[in-house]
């Protein structure tokens, strides 16, 4: 690993936002330098080199299989790293964020009622009859009888 990826990994290993990162992670074919799988991001540390020849198309390929296997790919110069380790950090933090689903938000209203139960409040008793449920919570037979009478 280069000076900036050591350094990057040294920040990305002690869990910021609470996101969890694997590091020359294997995906699509390519290894990844860093990856947070709860967010689906490939993270590329990229040296000069990768500004030369026909390295910008190799990485636009690259880029376009790990998208087909549902990495969306952050590419970082290794300068910025090394200028600005702080602000990388949370760069990549924000990103994850954005894209992690949301487990954890309740739908609106509570879960929809399981197959057989109904939408309504069940019918109160009748002349003081006393509202009885079976354990499963269905009408009692008895009641059941009753009330069709």
């Amino acid at each position: 690993m280069s000076l900036p990826e050591v350094l990057l990994w040294q920040a990305l290993r002690k869990r910021p936002g609470n996101l969890k990162f694997r590091r020359q992670f294997p995906q699509a074919g390519y290894i990844i330098d860093f990856a947070c799988l709860e967010a689906r991001l490939a993270i590329e540390v990229d040296g000069e080199a990768h500004e030369r020849r026909d390295r910008p198309e190799r990485d636009e390929r690259r880029d376009a299989a790990l998208l087909a296997a549902g990495f969306q790919t952050l590419r970082i110069p290794a300068k910025d790293v090394l200028k600005t380790l702080e602000a990388v950090v949370t760069h990549i933090v924000m990103t994850c964020h954005a894209r992690s689903p949301l487990h954890h938000r309740p739908a609106a209203g509570g879960p929809p009622p399981r197959s057989g139960e109904e939408l309504s409040a069940p019918n109160p008793p009748r002349n003081g009859e006393v509202a009885a449920r079976r354990a499963d919570g269905g009408v009692p037979l008895n009641a059941a009888k009753r009330r069709s009478c």
